[in-house]
C-alpha cells in the first residue's frame, strides 16, 4: 500500500508522538504507540500485499493471489529485495501450472534476489527441477534436485524429491 520509505517515516513520526506522550505523564499511550510503530517497521520488512498474497495462494486461490500482487506497482522501486524475491518466486509458483517458461524465469530471478527461508529456497529449486526435466535437462536437474535436498532441513519435501528422481529415472 505504501512505499516502503513512507513506512519509515511514518515509523518515526509515531515514535517521536510515543516518546512526547510519556515525556507528558501519558505513559500508556506512549506504549500504544510504539507498538503501533512497530507494525510499521515490521510491514517494511515484509510486504503486506505479498502477505496476503501468500494468504490466497495457501488456499490454492491463485486468482486472488494474482489479484494482490498485481496491486504492486513498480515492484524494483517499491520493494526491498528480499521482497522482491518473494515476488517473483510467487509468480513463478503460479505460473507453473500454467506457463512453465514465465515460471523459470520468474524462479531463478528469485533465487537470484534470494529468499529469506530454506524452505522457500528448496520449493523454488524443486519446482526449477521439475522444469528443467520437463525440458528435457537431465544434469541440471540433477543438481537442482541435489540443493533442494540439502536445503529441506525438515524433510517436508521428501516425498516429491524422491518422486522426481524416480520420474527421471525414466527419461
Amino acid at each position: 500500500m505504501y512505499n516502503k520509505n513512507i513506512k519509515l517515516v511514518i515509523a518515526a513520526l509515531i515514535v517521536g508522538v510515543a516518546v512526547w506522550q510519556m515525556i507528558e505523564g501519558y505513559i500508556g499511550n506512549g506504549i500504544m504507540l510504539i507498538l503501533l510503530a512497530a507494525i510499521f517497521v515490521f510491514l517494511y520488512f515484509k510486504n503486506e500485499l505479498i502477505l496476503l498474497a501468500f494468504l490466497r495462494l495457501r488456499k490454492q486461490d491463485f486468482e486472488g493471489a494474482k489479484r494482490w500482487l498485481d496491486k504492486i506497482k513498480n515492484p524494483e522501486s517499491a520493494l526491498t529485495t528480499k521482497q522482491q524475491g518473494y515476488y517473483n518466486y510467487l509468480l513463478g509458483i503460479m505460473l507453473s501450472q500454467t506457463n512453465i517458461t514465465q515460471a523459470e524465469k520468474y524462479l531463478k530471478k528469485a533465487i537470484k534476489l534470494g529468499l529469506s527461508m530454506n524452505q522457500d529456497l528448496a520449493v523454488a529449486k524443486l519446482n526449477l527441477a521439475g522444469i528443467a526435466m520437463t525440458k528435457r535437462r537431465k544434469r541440471e536437474a540433477q543438481n537442482l534436485l541435489t540443493e533442494a535436498k540439502k536445503l529441506d532441513k525438515h524433510n517436508m519435501l521428501k516425498d516429491q524429491i524422491t518422486m522426481m528422481k524416480q520420474q527421471m529415472k525414466k527419461i
